[in-house]
């Protein structure tokens, strides 16, 4: 999806020390980096990115377009383009993705649920480059 667009602007912000309860609907970019209580979801009328840092706690469902974890989810995330596990990603719950790029250390106590199950999903291992 954002091969050689430039991906959309992160334009909110959930700062760290910060706890939001209920459910968030965001358009193009959110990053968290507190702690939310609900579920987040993008816009599904126009390109979205959501960044999970690795200081963030978040319980509920995630949807959007590109989605890059870091930090813990407890709950059910789905990317329908691309999802990135970064080392400290911590994900309890079920994934469902379009693309998957993992690195070494990210976990996932759930399923791996590709999109598009008529074709062979797209799994990237990301190599460590020490």
């Amino acid at each position: 999806m954002f091969g050689k667009k430039v991906p959309p602007p992160i334009k909110s912000l959930i700062a760290q020390g910060s706890r939001i309860e209920g459910n968030l609907r965001f358009s193009e970019g959110l990053r968290i980096d507190g702690e939310v209580i609900g579920n987040s979801s993008a816009s599904p009328d126009q390109p979205s990115i959501l960044v999970i840092s690795e200081a963030a706690v978040v319980q509920g469902d995630l949807r959007a377009d590109h989605i890059i974890i870091n930090g813990t989810v407890r709950g059910s995330v789905h990317a329908s383009e691309l999802l990135e596990l970064q080392p400290s990603a911590r994900i309890e719950g079920d994934v469902y993705y379009k693309v998957l790029e993992m690195h070494q250390g990210a976990m996932i106590a759930g399923q791996l649920k590709p999109l598009d199950s008529d074709q062979k999903p797209l799994l990237k291992l990301a190599a460590n480059n020490h």
